[in-house]
């Protein structure tokens, strides 16, 4: 069932911002506490999963949006894809661990060296694969994650790499708020009034 009505273009960015918080505040507030509704293995790893991360990270969006990021600062423009690859990061991670025990059983299970790879130290790369292969989501939003994951990847650089430019950035933070609440309306809830809700 669709709760959102509003078109993510038409707000304001520091109202997607603030539906954003609320979104990964609310995950937080009933996943993380999710014995007796979700299977034991999935209660268990969302327990000890850092969603409270997930929403200071949010709140640090607020940060990059409060004025434009000059083309030449680029210290802010490499922190701001880390901040926003992080949550996706996180939000992907979060998917998968409430249906752990889905994934688990599924025959494409990500391995290395012979070994299922847990999700809490699951890579981006690995996460991004993993849901384009099981077709959890589209090839627009592998590319789109792709992009942000090769942004983010510059704090590990020497070598020169595109950062995009700021309105690009908060282009994706717009797309970030979509992506939750596609991830969020597939998730189980014990009824509509448990639903996460961005405002």
């Amino acid at each position: 069932m669709n709760f959102h009505k509003e078109d993510i273009n038409n707000l304001d960015i520091d109202e997607v911002v603030k539906r954003i918080v609320r979104l990964n505040t609310a995950l937080r507030d009933f996943w993380s506490s999710a014995y007796g509704w979700a299977p034991i293995e999935a209660a268990e790893l969302l327990s000890k999963s850092r969603l409270d991360w997930q929403v200071s990270l949010s709140n640090k969006l607020n940060m990059w949006i409060s004025s434009p990021v000059a083309d030449d600062d680029y210290g802010s423009k490499i922190l701001y894809w880390v901040n926003l690859g992080s949550l996706v990061e996180g939000t992907l991670k979060l998917f998968l661990s409430i249906h752990y025990k889905d994934y688990l059983s599924d025959i494409d299970k990500i391995r290395r060296y012979n070994h299922i790879v847990e999700l809490d130290i699951m890579e981006l790369e690995m996460l991004r694969n993993f849901f384009i292969k099981k077709e959890l989501l589209t090839k627009d939003w592998d590319e789109w994650i792709l992009n942000i994951q090769q942004k983010r990847n510059a704090i590990h650089a020497y070598k020169d790499r595109d950062l995009g430019s700021y309105d690009e950035f908060l282009f994706c933070v717009r797309k970030y708020l979509e992506l939750l609440r596609i991830l969020n309306e597939r998730l189980p809830y014990p009824n509509e009034g448990y639903i996460p809700l961005e405002k």
